[in-house]
């Protein structure tokens, strides 16, 4: 079954094989697999974006975020959105934004709704929409779990990572790892205590987001705890994410949120290195506790954890990821529900029975 695929990305985060935002590596992911497959991949995201398929893009936001900055970019996607659904015969929607349903186009084919973050960061209007042809999936099955009864839910979509793409034996390094945006919610300032008690190096990579936040966070929580063996390196690409996660000791993930899914838990475990995790939602699921890392609950455990991070075997985190993590049982599950979904909300053609 040939399908047309829309897909919409949050309006702030460029989408492409460098992005640091999970749901923007899944989007993109999935992009490069329909195009491989002979799909029609269609995606509506921010300028700078890199794409498999046909990137339609929107302006991207510089500067600070407000009330006005997220309504005109809103309305932008919502011109965008309709103007693709008028110009292409499309079989499925897919969205990934957390705002998702401010630019919900409007009863057409099917759209499909990735809840990327956590449950209770969706407004109510989100997840109990009375639309028929909205559909919502989790990341995990915590997650899942934790959604519960909600109306039109399909079952979870596990994210997946390209195993292969990761260095197999590198040369090990003594420094921790940390990756991802910087913003108060992953805990870095406690990574920082921790890798100083524990007296080892920690690399922080990660785009800081232009939320006021986020970016006070770091000013005032982050850059004053920095020394010359804590360091701030900025964003980094797949390349480099590579070879960091490959020769890093160990990966911290001090997550103050219940995780609905970690990609960087998931790479850590395809380049062979430990992560060292706090019991945060599915981060309990992903970390095999004294197999593939170790789960925590507080700074004290994670000092404890690097200094036995040595017990753990590359060769088995790389297995695990083999067999948990590998991006073709994400993307045959997600073509199966575009499938299905298509079919579903398929328009009748004009003079059938």
């Amino acid at each position: 079954m040939a399908l047309t695929v829309l897909s919409v990305a949050y309006p702030f985060a460029p989408v492409s094989p460098d992005t640091a935002g999970g749901a923007e590596q899944v989007l993109s992911m999935l992009d490069r697999a329909l195009v491989a497959a002979g799909h029609r991949s269609i995606v509506v995201a921010c300028q700078g974006s890199v794409t498999a398929g046909r990137l339609i893009p929107v302006p991207r936001v510089v500067g600070g975020f407000d009330d006005t900055v997220r309504t005109q970019a809103e309305q932008r996607h919502r011109s965008v959105i309709a103007a693709a659904l008028a110009r292409w015969h499309v079989d499925v929607v897919h969205m990934h934004g957390i705002d998702f349903h401010s630019y919900l186009p409007p009863p057409g084919p099917a759209v499909l709704a990735t809840l990327h973050l956590p449950i209770d960061w969706y407004p109510a209007e989100a997840l109990h929409m009375q639309r028929r042809d909205v559909w919502l999936n989790c990341v995990s099955s915590s997650q899942h779990a934790e959604a519960g009864s909600l109306p039109n839910l399909l079952p979870p979509i596990e994210n997946g990572v390209d195993v292969d793409l990761y260095v197999r034996n590198p040369v090990r390094r003594d420094f921790a790892l940390m990756l991802g945006r910087i913003c108060p919610e992953r805990g870095i300032h406690l990574a920082i205590e921790a890798a100083k008690r524990a007296g080892i190096p920690l690399l922080i990579c990660g785009d800081v987001y232009p939320y006021s936040t986020h970016r006070r966070y770091f000013r005032e929580e982050v850059l004053p705890r920095l020394d010359g063996l804590r360091r701030y390196l900025g964003p980094v690409g797949l390349a480099r994410k590579r070879r960091l996660l490959a020769s890093a000791r160990c990966v911290l993930m001090p997550s103050l949120v219940t995780e609905a899914s970690s990609l960087v838990a998931r790479e850590a475990a395809a380049a062979g290195t430990a992560v060292i995790a706090f019991r945060q939602g599915t981060l309990v699921d992903t970390v095999e506790h004294g197999r593939t890392g170790f789960l925590v609950d507080d700074v004290d455990g994670m000092v404890a954890a690097i200094r036995s991070v040595a017990e753990i075997s590359r060769k088995t985190c790389r297995e695990v990821a083999q067999r948990r993590f590998c991006v073709e049982r994400m993307v045959d599950q997600y073509f199966s529900v575009y499938e299905r979904l298509a079919r579903m909300h398929a328009p009748v053609a004009q003079g059938a029975a």
